[in-house]
């Protein structure tokens, strides 16, 4: 069997190569390589989230699930200077590509790439943004879920992009039911964009 995105250990060749992205009006070039999630480009999902949601606009602790080679979380810290970016993904290929995003970028001293359960657990988040893996099925997508939206702080959000295809209007609704209020706030090439609080 190949090697998924979300594998831990890719067994693929470590074969690297750059993408030009443009997130928020500022220019980035990101390494990317075989074995993590859209090496060759800034997947739709994720450039539907960056167009359709502003930056934060205050500082604040964020965390990027599924940060793959970590353009959410350089963005954030690039666009909010007294942010500290935890940059969190099961595939150990892409921490070391986003450590070295996050270090040509210049903000490798607020964005910490490292394993869930390495994120201590008295941390808390502001704010969590991410396109998550839907394809290690729903079972395993809502324990991942609930495990982190119960880490936002009170009054925090949590922003998805999701294809409608792939169930974003019934994860929608599974998420208010969970006691998370959520909502749609952008729709665009096939993909929800969802903004989740916790009172």
């Amino acid at each position: 069997m190949g090697d998924h995105f979300f594998s831990a250990e890719p067994q693929s060749a470590d074969v690297r190569r750059t993408v030009e992205a443009q997130i928020w009006g500022r220019s980035y070039v990101f390494t990317t390589a075989t074995g993590v999630f859209s090496r060759d480009r800034l997947d739709i999902g994720t450039s539907v989230l960056l167009r359709s949601v502003e930056p934060p606009s205050a500082a604040g602790t964020f965390l990027d699930l599924g940060t793959g080679y970590g353009p959410i979380a350089c963005a954030l810290a690039t666009e909010v200077p007294e942010a500290t970016v935890w940059a969190v993904d099961v595939n150990t290929r892409a921490l070391e590509l986003t450590v070295e995003n996050a270090k040509a970028a210049g903000v490798s001293d607020r964005v910490r790439a490292v394993l869930p359960d390495d994120v201590p657990e008295d941390v808390l988040f502001d704010e969590i943004w991410s396109n998550p893996a839907i394809h290690i099925g729903k079972p395993e997508l809502h324990k991942m879920l609930l495990r982190w939206l119960e880490r936002l702080a009170p009054g925090g959000t949590a922003r998805f992009v999701v294809g409608k295809n792939l169930g974003g209007d019934s994860l929608q609704r599974w998420m208010t039911e969970q006691g998370y209020p959520c909502e749609r706030t952008g729709s665009a090439k096939g993909f929800r964009v969802l903004r989740a609080r916790r009172d």
